[in-house]
């Protein structure tokens, strides 16, 4: 194994951005999987089926460890992962939970900010395990999916991996953009519903 080969860097920095990007939310782990895919298309450095399975097995993981810390850990350590989450949302997560979880386990991975209230929730609901394995590998792998698209599309437009691995960072946080406002839209319309009736 050569550290001046790309790919004996560039697989561990995907699986541990990732990975440590779904444990504390502060490295943009889409962009992170985005780049690894344009990496993927434009050059041989790195494999796409592996810039997927990596991905999904580090958002897998992370969200599992985020899980069982809520499931397991104390009262301290649950604060401190949910410290930047707003308590309504972890409310209305939690009541939501009941019903629909893995429908709830998906979609949370799939929004921007939606996965930790999600899995804090499922922690504190002590959501079976075995539901949760199933529910948090589908949904990563589909995520790990979804993000590598966007690199996909960046490498078929440009041959260069600088400037495709650019765009497919800025395809990203778009994405991140859009699906906010689409949520912040919606809450407001619910809000604004519910003080009406």
């Amino acid at each position: 194994m050569s550290w001046s080969d790309p790919s004996t860097i560039g697989y561990p920095v995907l699986f541990g951005g990732v990975l440590l990007g779904s444990i504390i939310p502060i490295v943009p782990t889409g962009a992170v999987v985005g780049a690894g895919a344009a990496v993927a298309m434009t050059t041989s450095n790195l494999s796409l089926p592996l810039v997927i399975l990596l991905a999904t097995l580090g958002a897998f993981v992370g969200d599992v460890v985020t899980f069982a810390v809520a499931r397991l850990g104390s009262e301290a350590a649950i604060r401190w992962i949910a410290r930047r989450q707003q308590a309504d949302r972890l409310e209305k997560t939690r009541l939501q939970f009941e019903k629909r979880g893995w429908q709830i386990i998906v979609i949370g991975r799939l929004i921007p900010a939606g996965r930790i209230p999600v899995l804090l929730a499922a922690g504190a609901l002590a959501y079976p395990w075995r539901k949760l394995l199933l529910a948090s590998f589908g949904a990563s792998l589909l995520w790990a999916v979804a993000y590598s698209l966007l690199g996909i599309v960046s490498g078929g437009i440009f041959d260069s991996p600088l400037i495709a691995t650019l765009l497919a960072t800025v395809l990203v946080l778009l994405v991140t953009v859009a699906l906010n406002l689409v949520s912040r839209y919606r809450n407001r319309s619910k809000t604004e519903t519910g003080d009406r009736s």
